[in-house]
């Protein structure tokens, strides 16, 4: 993508199909979600266990690498973890997009008009409405996920000997019934509502600072060799970073919930527990590997998504004949 390129948002055609453009951004967060899964599954994994047994980071670390597969080891849980943030983020990324194009085309107040270009594709809203749609759109989508949620967890954890997902899955149904798949779910909601409507709004922030600081004041010209995907990775890291820190208390808890629900039972009870036992320290078990996985995790995922989306809206400009369903 050239820079002169990376802040003019082109027209989406009227040829384009709503479904055709509904599958789309299906497809790109599905891929921003498998690369980023995948890429940082160690960091996820040693958060989980960082969180579950209140071990530092390093010899949680130096027991996983004196074990006999190491790299197995770091990765262990990838599948449920790219099941979980692939279709989540396909999920996240296509009921975002609806919701805030449906504000944007009802003119409603919460739409802005008459905003300059910037390096996104996706519609201008104000702060309110990025932080309702992003808080909406997350607890969506992290419900239907919840089942695959809780197996990745108790997949990562040494706290369970499951050698499949299948047995896995089979055990926590006989144990403690299909609510079992769903444990932690107030916990999560509680977290990804607040992050991720957080996000959205800081996130929508920082891309209009950093598009402003890098355009003439009247003009909508680079002044630098700043592109389009450099500002979405810096604005991505920075608001995953505030976000996270904010609701790290919720990951903590969900995190105790989703392996021992039996011993927590619920959101208060499990606070409690955890600040009796572990101190307050418990309730920020894992912030740093968190912070550090989140920041990237999010600046990739966004990344991906949104110059996916920025390369398909001007190739639709350009050629009213294509659409993404071919």
């Amino acid at each position: 993508m050239s820079n002169n390129g990376a802040y003019v948002v082109p027209q989406v055609k009227q040829g384009t199909s709503k479904s055709s453009k509904t599958i789309f951004h299906f497809t790109a967060g599905l891929c921003s979600g498998l690369t980023s899964s995948i890429l940082l599954q160690p960091a996820d994994l040693l958060k989980t266990r960082v969180q579950q047994s209140q071990q530092s980071l390093l010899p949680t670390l130096k027991t996983i690498l004196s074990s006999e597969n190491p790299i197995r080891g770091l990765w262990r849980g990838t599948l449920p973890s790219a099941l979980r943030t692939g279709i989540g983020s396909a999920l996240y990324f296509t009921s975002l997009n609806a919701l805030r194009q449906t504000i944007a085309q009802a003119n409603a107040p919460l739409a802005l008009t008459n905003q300059p270009q910037s390096s996104s594709a996706l519609p201008k809203l104000s702060n309110t409405a990025n932080l309702a749609t992003g808080a909406v759109a997350r607890v969506a989508a992290g419900f239907v996920m919840m089942p695959v949620t809780v197996l990745k967890v108790r997949y990562e954890s040494d706290y369970y000997a499951y050698r499949s997902l299948v047995g896995a899955g089979r055990d926590i149904v006989r144990t403690e019934g299909v609510r079992g798949l769903f444990a932690g779910f107030g916990a999560t909601a509680a977290r990804d509502a607040p992050y991720a409507g957080l996000y959205v709004l800081i996130y929508e922030q920082l891309k209009r600072r950093f598009a402003s600081m890098t355009t003439s004041p009247n003009d909508t010209i680079p002044q630098s060799g700043v592109s389009s995907s450099s500002i979405h990775f810096v604005s991505g890291a920075m608001a995953a970073g505030l976000a996270t820190a904010i609701t790290n208390p919720f990951d903590a808890v969900k995190t105790r919930l989703q392996l021992m629900p039996a011993k927590y039972g619920n959101m208060l009870r499990a606070v409690r527990l955890m600040v009796h036992e572990d101190g307050m320290r418990s309730l920020f078990g894992g912030l740093g590997l968190r912070m550090t996985r989140k920041a990237l995790s999010s600046a990739l995922a966004w990344t991906v998504y949104e110059e996916l989306i920025l390369r398909a809206e001007k190739r639709w400009a350009a050629n009213p004949q294509v659409t993404v369903s071919t």
